[in-house]
Formats: structure tokens, sequence, C-alpha cells
């Protein structure tokens, strides 16, 4: 009777307080029933979805049920049992193990407090034997359902399952959740460090090769969207521009996950060329025809313009791929010019031009497509005038330069004149002051000046008997 008279209690404030929470029911069963055995918890009556979804992600679960482990994970089975939503669960699961274990927590380490493990006197094998019993008995309650747990916590979760030294089974099934989710999943908790002893490199790019190539596989099936592929792509380029500041990341694994993905995933190789540009620069004894093969992954059509600027004048490239990107670009600016052209030429022809009835017919534009059009043309003509500023500017540039080292190398001297030739100027300055009265030979041609020396130098004599 007092068993019926419990149930009828919780029956009628489920029915009165609709507003109560998940966490509010699991919260009373447990005060009510804690001493008592698993099957007391069929009591439990669950609530609609709706209801479901008024539940609060502030909930804390106190410490003294913390510590009772294995009452968490039967009464999470009672509940499972009662057809309560995925989502939910996995809310009360992530909730709890980020309790217990503040690694598992998106906070801050300043904001994480002591748990048992910080506060146990144990040593740390000891500790570390118990991270390693909770992580698996985590991954074992796990719901079955694809997205009921968060891919960042996924992550955490596996860290700590790599970090502590847990069964490859529940490592395999945590890969298989994540791969599952990967465009969900952050920089911040892809970027996990290698703890195996035989890998020379800082970060895991091992699991995360292997977590693209499922998600990969599960694309090609069709599991997945075109959008998502694309997220991937994103987050992959910027785990390489990561990766590649790691001395000891070899070229093979580099160009293994640069590749993994399909080529239609990227719309644009910016964050490619960006990622190889900072392996480059933290390699710089990678060998020309290294440079070459790692170059390949880059599709030049897919840079964009500024891109497409860096990358000519990018040292660290070979050559033939510079000259690549370069008619790449040429290539680009010609084709928008061509279709923007025919674009304003007009679309219609009349029967005076030629076009009758033989003629295939055209289709006239809608005026969303024109302005569509139009806005990409004005793009296209701002990066254009952009590139003749830059072009301007470096030319520009490139002139003083040259301007100074002229100057640097032809510096004018002082002309130091022969005694004997200045006294020759000033006999002929005399005769230009005598003659015509102004100073100076610069103005008189050099047949005048040498009729003038000439008349100089004649004696007397010789003027009188030729007069």
């Amino acid at each position: 009777m007092q068993h019926m008279a419990k149930k009828a209690t919780i029956e009628a404030e489920t029915n009165n307080h609709h507003s109560a929470t998940l966490f509010e029911l699991f919260t009373k069963m447990k005060n009510q029933s804690y001493q008592q055995e698993c099957s007391n918890t069929t009591n439990f009556q669950a609530k609609s979805p709706s209801h479901y979804s008024q539940f609060s992600s502030e909930c804390w679960f106190d410490d003294a049920y913390i510590l009772d482990m294995d009452y968490f994970v039967k009464t999470l089975s009672g509940i499972k049992a009662k057809g309560v939503r995925a989502d939910l669960i996995g809310s009360i699961i992530t909730h709890y193990a980020s309790k217990w274990l503040p690694d598992l927590s998106a906070m801050d380490m300043a904001e994480k407090g002591l748990t048992e493990f910080e506060e146990s006197p144990e040593n740390v094998t000891a500790s570390w034997m118990k991270k390693r019993f909770f992580v698996e008995t985590i991954v074992g309650v796990l719901p079955p359902e694809k997205d009921s747990i968060p891919c960042n916590f996924l992550l955490r979760l596996l860290r700590t399952a790599n970090m502590v030294g847990v069964d490859g089974t529940y490592r395999q099934e945590l890969e298989k959740r994540i791969s599952w989710q990967l465009d969900q999943a952050s920089l911040k908790e892809l970027v996990m460090p290698s703890f195996s002893h035989t890998c020379g490199t800082l970060l895991d790019v091992e699991l995360v090769i292997r977590l693209v190539k499922r998600f990969v596989s599960l694309d090609s099936e069709g599991a997945k969207s075109g959008a998502a592929l694309v997220k991937v792509a994103m987050l992959v380029d910027c785990y390489l521009a990561e990766a590649a500041m790691d001395a000891n990341l070899s070229l093979s694994v580099f160009v293994t996950l640069a590749g993994a993905l399909p080529s239609h995933a990227r719309a644009t190789h910016d964050g490619l060329y960006r990622a190889i540009d900072t392996y480059l620069k933290a390699h710089a004894n990678v060998s020309k025809e290294e440079r070459k093969g790692l170059c390949r992954v880059i599709d030049s059509r897919k840079l964009t313009p500024e891109a497409s600027l860096h990358a000519a004048q990018n040292e660290r490239f070979p050559v033939r791929v510079v000259i690549q990107v370069l008619l790449s670009e040429q290539t680009k600016q010609n084709r928008f010019q061509d279709w923007s052209g025919s674009l304003f030429s007009g679309t219609r022809t009349s029967p005076n031009n030629g076009g009758g009835y033989g003629n295939a017919p055209t289709r006239c534009l809608s005026k969303r497509e024109i302005n569509a059009q139009q806005v990409e043309i004005r793009k296209l003509k701002e990066d254009m005038n952009r590139l003749q500023r830059q072009c301007n500017a470096m030319q520009v540039q490139m002139e003083k330069m040259v301007e100074k080292k002229k100057g640097s190398l032809f510096k004018w001297k002082k002309f130091v004149m022969p005694s004997a030739f200045s006294k020759g100027l000033s006999m002929v300055e005399k005769i230009d002051e005598n003659d015509e009265g102004e100073v100076g030979f610069g103005r008189n041609t050099p047949m005048d000046l040498k009729t003038k020396l000439v008349k100089c130098r004649t004696h007397n004599k010789w003027r009188k008997s030729m007069s």
C-alpha cells in the first residue's frame, strides 16, 4: 500500500506541475528510493517530449549522488527503458561526466573545480585506473543514437581515453561516433596531443586522418550532405595550418591528410594554400622535388585573387607553380571580361539583324540573374582595380630604387682646369670685353674663339703688311 501511495503521489505531482523538469523528477525519485533496488525505479513516469524540452543545462547533481556510480548506471538504465528521448539522456550523461572529470568539461582549467580524483590520497597509478574504469563505464552507457551526444564532448572523452589507456574497443566506438558528427567538431577539441610513445609528432594526426576518411566514406554512401562536407574541409584546412608548425610532421602524413577529402569538398583552396605555406616556413630543409609534390595538392584555379597575388610573390613556392598561378589568374580575368562583354552586348536579336526563324532561340535572362551577374562583374572590376593600384605602387617603388642607384653610381666631381688653359681663357675674356663688352666665352662658337685667338697672337707688322 505504501508503494502504491508513493506512485500515486508522483503521478499527481506530474499532472499538476507541468513545468517540472526531468532533473527535478529524477532527483525526487532518487531521494525517495535511494536505498531500494533497481526494480523500484520502474515507478518513474516518463513525461511527454514537450515537457522534456524544458530540461535546463544549468542543473547539477549533488556530490553525494555523483560518488555512487553504480546507482547512476542502474537508474539510467531504468530511464532508457521508459522511452525517454536520447538527447535528454545524453544531457544527463554529459553533466554527470563533467562533474566527475573536469577534463570532460568545456570550461577552462581555472574554472574547473576539484573532484574525487584530485582529492584522493592514492597514487597516480590508482587514480588513472579509476579514470579508465569511469571512461569505459561512460562509453558503455552512451545512447545508440548518433546525435544524442555532442561531438565536442566525445572528443574530450576520446582525449581522456587515449591518455589513460582505455581498451581499443571503446576508443573505436568513440571514433565511430565522432566521425559521424565530424562537421560539428571545433578546432580546439580536434587539436589533440599524441599520447603514443612511438609517435614523433606533438599532435595525433593519424587520428584525424582516420576520422576524415571514415566521414568521407559516409559521404560517399549519401549519408551526409554537401554542406557538412564543406564544413569538414574548412576544419581540416585549419587543422593542417596548426599541425604544419610541428617540425616532426612528415611530408607524407601532411599530404595524406590534405588529400583525404575529395576535390569537390573545397570551394576555394585558400585555406590549403595557407597550410602549405606554413609547412614550408617550418620545414626549410624540404627539397625542390618535395616542394613540387606538395604544391600539386593546390588547384590554382580555386585560388582567390588575394591568394593568387600572395602566391605570385612567394619565394618558397617553385617557379613553375608561380607561373601556373599567374596564367590561371590571367585566364580567369580574360574569361570574365569576355563574359561581361557578351552580357552587355545584348541577348536578343532582331529580325532585321538576322535573327529569323532559322536561328536558335535565345533565352532572355531574368531580372534576378542580371542583377547577380552585375554584382559579380562589379566585384571583379573592384578586384582588378585593386590589383592595378598595387602594380602601380610597386612600379613607383621600383623607379625610386633605380633613381637611388643611379644617384649613388654617377656623382658629379669638380672639374679642375689647367693653369695654361685658364690663362688662355682670361685672354679670351679680355678680347670679349674689348670687342663686345661682355665677359665669357660660352656665347661664342668654337670658330669665333679660334679666330680671336689667332688675332691675338698676330704681330703688328703683319697687320700693316696685310692691310
